[in-house]
C-alpha cells in the first residue's frame, strides 16, 4: 500500500461520543436540579471525528483509526463515519467507547467532562495495522487521546509528516510533551497559556515542529513559522454563535487542507479561522463542517 492508493490524511485516535447539556450559564451555580427544556442529546463526535469530518467535507481522502467499544456509543461513531463516507478502522476496545458530557452555555462556551475510564494502560495500535495505513498516507494527524503516544515512535520511523493538537495545554503537563516534540505541525489553544509566544517558541526549539499555531478564540490565532510570529485576525461567524465545541478541530482540518494544497502558512491559518468561526454556528447536537466552496 502506498500514498498513491488514496489516503491524504490518516487521523489517529479521538473517536467518541458527547452528551450535550444546554445550561443557563457557566459556571453553573449549585442547585439540587435544573430543568433542561431545550433537551439533552447524545451524538457522535470528539476531536478525531471532527478533524476527519472537516477534512472529508473539504474533499480530502481521510482514514480514521481508533479503538471503539461494541456498544451503542460505538455504533453512533460508526454511523457518523458511514454517513459522511469516511473510512474507519475500528479496533476493539473492551472498556467501551470514549465519551464525554459537554455543558454548553447560552454564549456557546462549553465545559467538557471526560470519562477517562475508557482507556487501559496496555492499549496499543497494532503495528501491522498502523504502519501500512501511515505509509499509505500523505500526512498523519495524531490526537492526544490514549493510546496515541505509544504510536509516535513507529510514526516517526515511517517519515510521514505529523501534526497534533495539544488543545488547552498549560505548557507544563508532561503528558502533552511527546506529542508537542514529535509533530512537524503543532496546534494548541492559548486559553491556558500566560505567554503563548514563549510556549510556541519552546515547542519549536525542542522538537521537530516547523510551524506552531495557537488559537485564541474571538481574538483569532497566532502563527509561528520561519521564526516569525504573526497574528491571524478572527473571522466573522456567518450566523449566530451557538457552540464553540469543535472549533479548534475545524481550524486544524482547514489548515491541513491548505497545507496539503501547497498554500502558504498565513493563508492556511486564515482558512482555519474561517472554518473555526463556521463551527461555532453549528448547534451542539449536530456534526457538520464547512465545505470547500464556502471556505474559499
Amino acid at each position: 500500500m502506498t500514498a498513491r492508493d488514496g489516503i491524504d490524511v490518516l487521523v489517529l485516535g479521538g473517536a467518541g461520543v458527547d452528551t450535550i447539556v444546554p445550561v443557563p450559564e457557566l459556571p453553573l451555580p449549585y442547585a439540587d436540579s435544573y430543568m433542561i427544556d431545550s433537551g439533552i442529546r447524545t451524538r457522535a463526535g470528539q476531536t478525531g471525528d471532527f478533524v476527519a469530518l472537516g477534512l472529508a467535507a473539504l474533499g480530502l481522502r481521510v482514514h480514521h483509526l481508533d479503538l471503539l467499544g461494541d456498544d451503542p456509543e460505538g455504533a453512533l461513531v460508526r454511523a457518523l463515519h458511514a454517513a459522511h463516507g469516511i473510512a474507519l478502522t475500528a479496533l476493539d476496545q473492551p472498556a467501551g467507547t470514549r465519551r464525554a458530557v459537554n455543558l454548553v452555555g447560552p454564549d456557546g462556551r462549553r465545559l467538557s467532562l471526560y470519562d477517562t475510564s475508557r482507556a487501559r494502560p496496555d492499549d496499543r495500535f497494532p503495528p501491522d495495522v498502523l504502519r501500512p495505513l501511515a505509509e499509505a498516507s500523505r500526512h498523519v494527524h495524531v490526537t492526544i487521546t490514549q493510546p496515541c503516544a505509544g504510536a509516535l515512535p513507529l510514526l516517526a520511523d515511517t517519515g510521514v509528516p505529523l501534526s497534533t493538537d495539544l488543545h488547552d495545554w498549560d505548557g507544563e503537563n508532561p503528558y502533552h510533551e511527546p506529542f508537542a516534540l514529535a509533530a512537524d505541525l503543532v496546534f494548541l489553544s492559548a486559553a491556558a497559556l500566560a505567554d503563548p509566544e514563549s510556549t510556541m517558541r519552546r515547542i519549536m526549539a525542542r522538537g521537530r515542529a516547523r510551524t506552531v499555531v495557537a488559537t485564541a478564540g474571538a481574538k483569532g490565532a497566532y502563527l509561528l513559522t520561519g521564526g516569525e510570529l504573526t497574528h491571524i485576525p478572527p473571522a466573522v461567524p456567518p450566523a449566530p454563535v451557538t457552540d464553540s465545541n469543535g472549533a479548534g478541530d475545524a481550524f486544524a482540518a482547514a489548515y491541513l487542507y491548505g497545507h496539503l494544497d501547497g498554500e502558504p502558512p498565513e493563508r492556511c491559518a486564515r482558512y482555519g479561522a474561517i472554518a473555526g468561526a463556521y463551527a461555532c454556528t453549528i448547534p451542539a447536537d449536530r456534526a457538520e463542517a464547512i465545505g470547500r466552496d464556502a471556505l474559499r
